[in-house]
């Protein structure tokens, strides 16, 4: 990944420049004013930072009994658990707010408030060293506060969080908050006040306060006895735990460096001076502390007590949440199956807050539940998704109150966040023309993009070293993100002309020459890729951040979404660009499809057809345009589709039923080696009524998915050949397959080896292979059908008018299974190919097959490979032969026969042991 790497001072944040006046206050000695000479002497004088104190007032009644009775020589801890009335009165009064407000969670759109405990998951806590080196995992929560886990500095007070925008940092603090308030928390905290960072930047320059009016006033007032509260906080600040949510969101411009120097409990300072203040320990010495930022913000070492890094949901977090959005388990299990098949939606949901967006799409779109076999009016694509993502993120940024949520549209959030977003676009545009992902705050002061935008969530800091030390660099949260943004930035500024709207299609492209200019149209998006390697092209270059972008290109530029790009671009300058890209993505597609190769093979006209198909197909889906998806049918002139190996994901199949399904002739569809899972399966169901030919070997498809073509293929009954080699099917859908084979007579291949089908199975698909007439070839291997499964094919086979080839290899047959195949043979005159490999037959079995051989003559190939068969059972086969002249191999290597022994058998060709 190449990285901007100009030499530029780091633009400091105003949370930064608050450090920055912590540090300067720090360096000040308090007997001079010179600074102090070293590091050493300036975090010496830290330790000590303020602690020149004026007259305190008098102690309360209650603290001057405390300090004049006996228990002095109890420890602390012990005073601290005697009950105190006004100090559980009070205790209580803060359960029940923190109760109160931690209940519900205001969902990230800020349209709705969300009951905490059926939305809260846990997320990934990672300890952290000063350098952000990994130290392991957090088990719990409750470790969080743990006085031996992580810890970086006994004298550290402040136990830091960090991560990135979206993966839950106040979520775990309302978390904490709820528990406390429940009980659930260390019974040890009396005390619990929570605040957010940014409501200090309200307080003016000259506004001060002290520290019991800022936790009275300012967050929960005891109703009896203030002072004894106050003295009993003061004399056991252990009993208190304090949280300061989003040091990021601290914005204040004012210069505090001429503030006394006070750490006074009573006396008034700036309410950041009480902040910097609690954070190391100067007030409240010993309380626990937790602060949260974004990743990027760092706070002095000194400070520092433990680091926490979030890194959001694993693979079981992200179903933990699944479970509590969807309740109904065979919409969970469809979600997480598509989810588990798009790599892109899927990494996108390690990240709780798009994982949120993700699934509010499939609820507001209903795609989750509709199994219907039409298209439904309504479909989710990526497009929408990311849209909902940038709302969301512009929305956050809008006040609330107890009494109004936030009302606007989403036109109106766009409209309102135009340069936002087209600073954003301006950015990721010109890393997407130089292939570069990580800018430096040249960059971004280029773009005029405001600290606020900085804030909205689409950009992370990221710390990089260069010519002059550490600088602050910046990179979209994800890949797709930037994607997203260079798209708007070519659909909403005016200035963008046709070439640069077509200009990542052209990063797509094969290089210009003779050859190209006569097989491509201008701007050709997709390489043809013959298979003869381009000079001075890289095969393994990814270009999939450009893939990206044309396709949201299309999505943007469709009708659906000219409502609301209207208000952001001229309708005019609008209908230029989707007419200019349509023509060119219609063109692109034919003359691509044109140039493969095609091959004549079985009757079909077969076309192989690479990943840069998909894309296209990914494109005129995004645009939900059925005119485009007609006229790209059209242009599909081979009856046989091959798509194997092309990394296909179940949103593939949702474009290709897009196209697919306005042919008007049959067509064979190859997606072998693919990952389309049972998901997938259901996205084809539009273009089942087109298909002869299914082969979806190697895709992850259970029963669930197995169901899904009996019930499509069952009503039109023209399929032919069923490939489902190496899935998950069980005999649950052995049964359903069967049933195929039942209802289309016309089914001639079926293909079913390396899956989970056991005896019961194998007895319903031998059931149904003996009543077909037209079944040509079966493949079993690596099932585990076993003696009662083969007895059951054995039935299947005797009489048997069209079975040809038969694979039951690696089925773990023995000798009885074995016996009864053998007998069943001498009955059949269709069968040619017989493959028996890696089960368990011994010579008894080999006995049984040799007197097969002395009246079956239709039998050409069989192999018996790594069985138990010895010299003996191999001999016995050998004085077959001498009466059957059809044979014309018997393959027996990795048998118990040694090579002296297979000496023997040499002048027997048709006997194969090495």
């Amino acid at each position: 990944m190449r990285r901007s790497c100009v030499p530029a001072p780091r633009s400091p944040t105003r949370s930064a420049k608050f450090w920055t006046w912590y540090r300067a206050r720090a360096r000040r000695c308090p007997s001079s004013s010179s600074t102090c000479s070293s590091d050493s002497q300036m975090l010496m004088w830290i330790s000590g930072l303020g602690c020149r104190r004026r007259a305190s007032p008098p102690q309360s009644s209650f603290r001057a009994k405390l300090s004049s009775t006996p228990t002095q020589r109890f420890t602390g801890t012990w005073l601290s658990s005697v009950p105190h009335p006004p100090v559980s009165r009070y205790t209580e009064k803060l359960r029940q707010q923190l109760g109160r407000d931690s209940k519900f969670v205001l969902c990230y759109a800020q349209k709705e408030e969300l009951l905490l405990e059926e939305t809260y998951t846990d997320t990934i806590l990672e300890l952290v060293g000063f350098r952000n080196e990994s130290l392991g995992p957090l088990g719990s929560l409750a470790c969080l506060l743990d006085h031996c886990t992580g810890v970086l500095s006994e004298q550290g007070e402040t136990i830091f969080i960090c991560g990135d925008a979206g993966v839950g940092k106040s979520m775990l603090l309302q978390r904490l908050q709820n528990l406390w308030a429940t009980g659930l928390l260390d019974a040890e905290f009396k005390f619990f006040f929570h605040f957010r960072c940014r409501v200090f930047s309200c307080f003016k320059e000259g506004d001060t306060l002290c520290l019991r009016d800022l936790l009275f006033k300012h967050y929960c007032y005891p109703e009896q006895d203030p002072d004894e509260v106050f003295a009993f906080l003061l004399r056991f600040p252990q009993t208190a735990l304090f949280t300061f949510d989003g040091l990021d969101e601290l914005h204040s411009d004012f210069d505090l460096s001429s503030a006394p120097d006070t750490c006074s409990p009573w006396e008034p300072a700036h309410p950041l001076l009480l902040l910097a203040n609690l954070l190391s320990g100067k007030l409240l010495k010993g309380a626990g502390k937790l602060l949260t930022a974004r990743t990027g913000i760092e706070i002095p070492r000194q400070l520092l007590r433990k680091k926490v890094l979030l890194r959001g949901f694993a693979p079981s977090h992200l179903r933990a949440y699944t479970r509590k959005v969807f309740p109904d388990r065979a919409v969970r299990e469809r979600l997480l199956a598509q989810l588990e098949a798009n790599p892109n939606l899927c990494s996108l949901c390690a990240v709780p807050l798009f994982c949120w967006i993700i699934f509010r799409c499939f609820q507001h779109f209903g795609s989750v539940w509709d199994g219907s076999a039409q298209l439904p009016d309504c479909t989710v694509t990526l497009t929408d998704v990311f849209l909902l993502v940038t709302e969301v993120h512009l929305n956050r940024t809008q006040p609330t109150s107890l009494v109004q949520r936030n009302t606007r549209s989403q036109t109106e959030t766009f409209r309102a966040g135009r340069s936002a977003l087209r600073s954003l676009g301006q950015v990721a545009h010109w890393g997407m023309e130089k292939n570069l992902f990580v800018f430096g705050p040249e960059e971004v002061q280029a773009a005029e993009m405001q600290e606020e935008e900085l804030q909205l969530g689409f950009l992370r800091a990221v710390p990089e070293q260069g010519l002059d030390g550490d600088r602050q660099s910046y990179e979209f949260f994800h890949l797709t993100l930037q994607a997203f943004f260079t798209a708007f930035f070519l659909v909403v500024d005016d200035k963008v002309s046709t070439q640069q709207l077509l200009s990542f299609f052209q990063e797509c492209a094969p290089p210009g020459g003779a050859g190209a200019e006569s097989c491509y149209p201008p701007f050709l998006p997709f390489q043809c890729l013959k298979g003869s390697g381009l000079a001075g092209e890289d095969p393994f270059k990814n270009k999939d951040h450009f893939q990206f972008t044309n396709l949201f290109l299309c999505g943007l530029l469709s009708k659906a979404k000219q409502k609301l790009l209207r208000h952001l671009v001229p309708a005019a300058a609008l209908r230029r660009k989707r007419k200019v890209l349509w023509s060119h993505l219609l063109a692109s597609l034919q003359a691509h499809l044109k140039n493969l190769p095609r091959v004549q093979s079985g009757g079909f006209s077969q076309v192989q057809a690479m990943p840069t198909f998909l894309w296209m197909l990914r494109c005129i889906y995004e645009t939900q345009s059925e005119k485009v998806g007609r006229l790209a049918a059209k242009g599909i002139c081979a009856n046989y589709l091959k798509l194997t190996y092309c990394n296909a994901c179940s949103a593939d199949c949702s474009a290709l039923s897009f196209v697919l399904h306005h042919l008007r002739r049959r067509l064979a569809l190859d997606l072998d080696n693919n990952n389309l899972n049972d998901y997938g399966v259901r996205e084809l169901q539009p273009c089942f009524s087109r298909l002869t030919v299914i082969r979806l070997s190697v895709n992850q498809i259970t029963d669930s998915g197995v169901k899904v073509l009996y019930e499509e293929l069952t009503k039109y009954r023209i399929l032919t050949f069923l490939g489902l080699y190496n899935n998950q099917i069980t005999d649950v859908g052995a049964r359903y397959i069967a049933r195929i084979l039942d209802e289309c007579k016309g089914l001639t291949h079926l293909k079913l080896g390396e899956n989970k089908i056991t005896s019961e199975g194998g007895k319903c698909l031998a059931l149904a292979v003996k009543n077909s007439k037209s079944i040509f070839e079966i493949g079993m291997w690596g099932n585990r059908i076993g003696d009662e499964g083969a007895k059951a094919f054995a039935e299947a086979l005797r009489n048997h008018p069209s079975l040809t080839n038969l694979s039951l290899a690696f089925n773990g047959i023995s000798t009885e299974g074995g016996k009864s195949l053998a007998q069943a043979l001498q009955c059949n005159t269709s069968l040619r190919i017989f493959w028996l490999t890696k089960n368990e037959l011994n010579d008894e079995v080999a006995e049984s097959l040799a007197e097969m051989l002395r009246v079956n003559q239709t039998l050409k190939h069989l192999w018996l490979i790594q069985n138990q068969i010895t010299a003996k059972g191999i001999a016995q086969l050998a004085d077959a032969l001498q009466r059957n002249t059809g044979i014309m191999e018997i393959c027996l290597n990795g048998n118990l026969i040694k090579p002296e022994e297979a000496k023997v058998f040499e002048d027997e060709k048709r006997i194969i042991c090495f």
